[in-house]
């Protein structure tokens, strides 16, 4: 297993050194295979926090940041302790087929997304909704994608701020992530904290080496295989819930 955590997450680290985002969507999706998603959203609090730290603050403005999309943060703090959703703990509940639904739609959002609209006017009252959406999303599916991600790519930020933006509402949910995993802990928990633990070093040389590979690799095609393949990471999840 130890091998298995150290290639997904260095897998993972690259693909979001180079795009600013996938680490838990690729995480939770691969890990998954191997393993319930709520043991695999324990494994991934350590190193999407590192990662998601080092996406926030590489730059400056945080403040600025979290003074914009305070209402967003506040809404993915009140979804993730009052998720309208069953959450990753409710064993009775096919959490799989939640989260491959949402890779699914996350990769066709990613290939056929061309412009979206600008959402900006509506900042005001839409940053709470898509807030609460994604807080109580992360508890169930261990990830914050839809809608949290195409939604702040519709407000037409700068490339630098985008970033930054996803890099916030990635800390956020990945704090409430581990508050939630605090008060729900698994059973055989000192096994995954070493994993989890042995996890942040790939991580780490995962988006370093992805960062020096962005300019190198042309990134609109990476982007389409990249979402290519968490179409059909999150298709081949479903299909193994409905063929049970």
């Amino acid at each position: 297993m130890l091998g298995v955590v150290i290639a997904v997450f260095t897998v993972a680290g690259m693909i979001k050194g180079m795009l600013g985002l996938g680490l838990p969507a690729v995480s939770m999706g691969l890990l998954s295979l191997w393993m319930s998603p709520f043991h695999a959203a324990s494994l991934l609090v350590l190193p999407s926090m590192l990662t998601n730290f080092w996406q926030l603050f590489a730059e400056g403005g945080v403040l600025r940041l979290c003074k914009r999309f305070w209402s967003l943060i506040l809404g993915i703090i009140v979804g993730a302790y009052w998720s309208i959703f069953p959450t990753l703990n409710h064993h009775d509940f096919p959490s799989e087929a939640l989260l491959g639904s949402m890779l699914a739609l996350y990769g066709l959002y990613g290939l056929y997304a061309r412009q979206l609209p600008n959402f900006s006017k509506h900042e005001a009252y839409l940053s709470p909704i898509v807030g609460y959406l994604g807080g109580a999303l992360t508890v169930a599916t261990g990830v914050v994608v839809i809608p949290v991600v195409p939604y702040l790519q519709s407000l037409q930020l700068k490339r630098d701020d985008l970033v930054q933006s996803l890099g916030l509402a990635f800390t956020v949910s990945t704090l409430c992530l581990a508050l939630f995993l605090y008060h729900n802990p698994v059973d055989d928990f000192s096994v995954l904290n070493y994993l989890s633990w042995a996890a942040l070093l790939p991580a780490v040389l995962g988006m370093w080496l992805g960062t020096r590979l962005r300019h190198r690799i042309a990134e609109a095609k990476f982007r389409r295989l990249f979402f290519y393949g968490l179409c059909a990471l999150g298709l081949y999840m479903l299909s193994g819930v409905f063929l049970k």
